[in-house]
C-alpha cells in the first residue's frame, strides 16, 4: 500500500473536517458565506479521506483519523480561547504518539 500518499491525505482530511466545523461554529445569523465556506472545506476533507482509503488500509488509516481530536483541541485553544487541563493534554499526547507509531510502522 502507498502510505506516503494515504497517511498525509488522512491527516489533511482530519484538518479540513475540523476547520469546516469551526467555520460552522463561528457562523452568525446563518450567514450563507460561512455555511458554503464550511461546507466546501468539509467536503474537501471528505474527498481527501476517500482518496486516502483507496491507497491505504482501513485498519491503519482510521486510527490516524483520530488526529482530528488534536486539531479540534488546537482550534479550540487558539480560535475559541478554550482552556485544556492536564488530562486533556495527556490524551492529546497519547493520540499523537499512537498516530506516529501507526503511521511510521506501516510503510
Amino acid at each position: 500500500m502507498t502510505y506516503k500518499i494515504s497517511v498525509p491525505l488522512m491527516i489533511l482530511s482530519a484538518a479540513c473536517l475540523c476547520l469546516g466545523q469551526l467555520v460552522w461554529k463561528i457562523m452568525q445569523d446563518y450567514n450563507y458565506i460561512y455555511l458554503i465556506g464550511g461546507f466546501s472545506i468539509y467536503v474537501t476533507g471528505a474527498i481527501a479521506m476517500l482518496i486516502a482509503y483507496r491507497y491505504g488500509e482501513l485498519s491503519v488509516l482510521q486510527p490516524i483519523n483520530s488526529v482530528s481530536y488534536v486539531f479540534a483541541a488546537i482550534i479550540a485553544i487558539f480560535f475559541l480561547q478554550e482552556k485544556i487541563n492536564a488530562i486533556n493534554f495527556a490524551g492529546i499526547a497519547l493520540i499523537i504518539g499512537g498516530v506516529i507509531i501507526i503511521g511510521t510502522n506501516n510503510k
